[in-house]
């Protein structure tokens, strides 16, 4: 199968999710209660992001329907979801979303990682959908906000496979930042480089049963992202020394999924994707020829085709793996 964006996939991703973004329950939340009058449900709570079982699978829900309608303007879908964002991203909506923020119990609601989504969500929504871009920009400045108070405060990275990956959140905010927020950009790459700029020989003791980010490629990926190219193919070759001879073979190797109908089983099809968006970006910044660009293309390629068939099925994978998938396709 052809590990690219296509019109029919986009079709199919668009359709899963225009179903799950306004589908409120199962619902998830990350939701602390200071009293009787906060028991309360998603939408009431969250008056755009209430669906897709978790507040930030909403968010990135939304990015995916803005990016696959940028990708192709005449999808089928497309006029469904500019209803959907005209409907959802009013002020009164994100008026509501900010003052969820404002509350004393809130101030480590979906770090890092709802923060850097909704900071992607942001940056897509000012390429294509400005007047919306506009009507949310008080909530994304709320969260750059957020990590611009939060990261002076984080002496240590966060080396995980899951949600609290600083790796994760941080390259993702900088696609923000480095266009709408150039000093909370330099603070991610001050960060970024005291973190693990120091980082060798990565022993990659993964994946972990409900990984869906590989803690190895991820730094990596983030590391590409924020140093020019002689930088990182100085500290690349450091940090994974025997990469041209396929080592570690876990890096290499797509992961296995016992029971998609396990949520967090499931996270495994997302980590298969989150390993061939960094090893495509990688191979991008090596040259063609490269042994290691090779076998990081291959890998690419074997993780992409293990998991492309699980976007559509279960809940628990359908309501989040079409947003990784698109990662790794579009690399």
């Amino acid at each position: 199968m052809s590990a690219r964006l296509t019109r029919e996939r986009a079709e199919i991703f668009a359709r899963v999710a225009l179903a799950h973004v306004e589908r409120e329950y199962p619902n998830k939340m990350d939701h602390v209660l200071e009293g009787p009058q906060d028991v309360r449900g998603p939408r009431a709570l969250h008056p755009i992001f209430f669906g897709s079982f978790d507040w930030h699978s909403c968010v990135h829900g939304y990015w995916l329907l803005a990016r696959l309608r940028r990708a192709y303007p005449d999808l089928a879908g497309a006029a469904t979801i500019e209803a959907l964002f005209a409907a959802r991203f009013t002020a009164d909506a994100v008026a509501a979303e900010c003052a969820y923020l404002d509350r004393p119990s809130a101030r480590g609601f979906e770090r890092p990682y709802g923060w850097a989504w909704l900071l992607g969500l942001q940056a897509e929504l000012e390429h294509s959908f400005h007047v919306h871009a506009a009507t949310l920009r008080p909530l994304a400045e709320a969260f750059a906000l957020r990590f611009a108070r939060f990261l002076p405060l984080c002496d240590y990275p966060i080396r995980t496979g899951v949600h609290g990956s600083t790796a994760f959140a941080l390259r993702l905010a900088a696609d923000y930042a480095e266009t709408h927020d150039p000093a909370l950009f330099a603070l991610i790459r001050e960060r970024v480089t005291f973190w693990y700029g120091a980082d060798r020989d990565a022993q990659a003791w993964e994946p972990s049963q409900d990984d869906f980010l590989s803690p190895t490629l991820m730094e990596a990926e983030c590391m590409r992202r924020m140093l020019a190219p002689a930088d990182f193919a100085t500290w690349f070759d450091g940090f994974l020394p025997h990469a041209a001879a396929g080592r570690p073979e876990t890096l290499f190797s797509p992961a296995r999924v016992s029971d998609r109908s396990d949520g967090k089983i499931a996270h495994l099809d997302g980590l298969n994707f989150a390993r061939a968006w960094c090893w495509r970006s990688i191979a991008s910044a090596l040259p063609g020829d490269d042994p290691r660009a090779i076998r990081a293309r291959d890998a690419a390629e074997a993780h992409i085709a293990a998991s492309l068939p699980a976007v559509v099925g279960d809940y628990m994978g359908e309501h989040w793996l079409a947003t990784f998938a698109l990662l790794a396709l579009e690399a």
